[in-house]
Formats: C-alpha cells, sequence, structure tokens
C-alpha cells in the first residue's frame, strides 16, 4: 500500500495513527518534531504527510513550507493535524501549502478516510497521459493540466 509519514510531538497520537494506518495495510515512519520530519521525508519518501501543527524545533506550518519547496516533496500529500480551530489558522495552513485540514480532536475514522481519499487517483482526469502526481503538480504550479 502507502507510505505515510505521521509527524506529532505527542507519542500516544503517532501510536493510535500508525496502529490504524497498519490496519489498512500501510506503511508508516514516525518523527516527533519538525526537523526529524524533514529528514524522514527525504528518506522514507511518503506518498501523505499527517503533519501536527505546534512542535517543538519547527512548526509544522514551517515543515509544510520546506516541503513544498523542495522539489522530492512538492507532490507529497500533507494532511495538517492541529487544535487550532479558527478561519485564520485554516488559511495559514492551505497558505502554506497543505493539502487537508483535520481538527484535533479526531476520529480515527475520519483520518484514516481523508488519507484514503488522498492516496485515491482522480475521479475525471483531464489528461490521461499525467500520472496523479504530475497532474497534482501542475495545478499547484497554476497550470492547467490540459
Amino acid at each position: 500500500m502507502a507510505r505515510i509519514l505521521v509527524v506529532d510531538d505527542d507519542p500516544a497520537i503517532r501510536d493510535l495513527v500508525v496502529q490504524k494506518l497498519s490496519l489498512r495495510g500501510h506503511t508508516s515512519e514516525t518523527a516527533a518534531d519538525g526537523v526529524a520530519a524533514l529528514q524522514a521525508a527525504a528518506s522514507f519518501r511518503p506518498h501523505v504527510i499527517l503533519l501536527d501543527w505546534m512542535m517543538p524545533r519547527m512548526t509544522g506550518i514551517e515543515v509544510c513550507r520546506r516541503l513544498r519547496y523542495e522539489e522530492t516533496t512538492a507532490d507529497v500529500h500533507i494532511i495538517v493535524m492541529t487544535a487550532r480551530t479558527q478561519l485564520i489558522d485554516v488559511q495559514e495552513g492551505y497558505s502554506a501549502g497543505a493539502d487537508d485540514y483535520v481538527v484535533k480532536p479526531f476520529s480515527p475514522r475520519e483520518l484514516i478516510a481523508r488519507v484514503d481519499a488522498a492516496l485515491a487517483p482522480p475521479v475525471n482526469p483531464v489528461r490521461t497521459d499525467l500520472s496523479y502526481h504530475e497532474a497534482r503538480r501542475l495545478a499547484r504550479r497554476g497550470l492547467a493540466a490540459v
């Protein structure tokens, strides 16, 4: 199945999410802070990153921006997990490059559903000669995938 990087400074959340992902057949790596997340993303090459916002050494938003800047991680689907619920926080998360935003406390079933949606192929791709990730990369850069 997929490789998923779980980044959260709370070991109980990391363990719960990894357990639920393994039941779906996914392989997971974990990181407890932003610096470790960047290192793990470079070596593990995940398909999806579940990224906590408030962490030591580097926030999830800073990590998200750096991941989007790097060519090797620019296409990775990033789901921010946070207790920050204000509209301005949601906007900042998406502006940093997050693909999805999950508010803590979250339902593990909802989180897994969002991971499944992130891994699903596009419903009606415009160009069939592009991979899902190539089409996302073009869309993220404001180029039409037609």
